[in-house]
């Protein structure tokens, strides 16, 4: 619900405990950019899909799966307010334990492909899909292991990504494809199944998460919210924690030609 009443209301998917203090900080920046807005949190893509085209919150803070199949049941396209420096240039990457990599794609078959939630863009659908672009059909050439471990959040929380790690790590699987984001955050945290991994493959660069309103929405409230976000700083010591714990150092204009391949993947293998 929102605080007064008058402000934009932002769906996010709390996908882990620091997003109350993410959204806690953001509310004081638009407070104080003169566009205020309230937060509501759902468990799930699907269920925050639903919130932006029921009208119960104006805009939602979207995966790219989400903001996909935003688009295909609004039968049109959304505008997009923005998004990450980090959301730009995502890729996937397919890791091996070190010496047993591949330099073709096609050198995967018969072997063991370990894959996060299927419904993650970055570790199921479009790896995949990719790999299919280079003449390669994973799904009847290898044996797929699927972590379908945290469904509806599209892959945000890390954990079935962690299980391909560890899969790969302990010998389960000869393969796997994770964020190329997703890896750097591990080797951040020095995690230890990654001493004898190597990355293999690395897919083309596409677009992740993205702030989507309903084409219906005012375009000069939309234009005002869009140049807040954009001015929201790094350098601002009040509003660096926060935009550290969301993964962003500089918010970019909205921009859909990095999505397509994902569309094009989703028509292809999802209902």
């Amino acid at each position: 619900m929102s605080r007064r009443g008058a402000e934009l209301r932002i769906g996010a998917v709390s996908y882990h405990p620091r997003v109350v203090t993410i959204w806690e900080k953001f509310i004081e920046h638009f407070e104080h950019s003169a566009v205020p807005i309230d937060y509501i949190l759902y468990s799930n893509y699907p269920r925050l899909v639903s919130a932006v085209l029921d009208g119960d919150v104006e805009i939602g803070w979207n995966t790219n799966t989400a903001f996909v199949e935003l688009e295909q049941q609004l039968g049109e396209q959304a505008p997009i307010l923005g998004m990450r420096d980090i959301d730009a240039e995502y890729a996937t990457v397919i890791i091996t334990r070190r010496g047993e990599g591949f330099e073709q794609a096609g050198q995967l078959s018969g072997r063991r492909l370990a894959l996060g939630s299927r419904d993650s863009g970055h570790a199921a659908i479009l790896p995949l899909y990719y790999l299919r672009q280079q003449g390669f059909d994973a799904e009847t050439g290898c044996e797929l292991i699927r972590f379908d471990t945290d469904i509806g959040k599209h892959g945000d929380t890390g954990d079935s990504e962690l299980r391909v790690v560890r899969a790969i790590a302990l010998g389960e699987a000869d393969a796997g494809a994770i964020g190329e984001p997703t890896l750097a955050a591990f080797r951040g945290e020095r995690l230890a199944e990654l001493a004898d991994i190597e990355v293999s493959w690395r897919s083309p660069t596409y677009y992740h998460c993205n702030f989507t309103a309903l084409p219906t929405l005012d375009r000069e409230l939309t234009q005002r919210w869009s140049e807040a976000l954009l001015a929201m700083s790094y350098d601002d010591p009040q509003m660096r924690p926060a935009m550290t714990l969301e993964g962003v150092k500089q918010w970019l204009p909205g921009d859909r030609s990095g999505y397509e391949a994902l569309a094009d993947a989703m028509r292809q293998t999802l209902p």
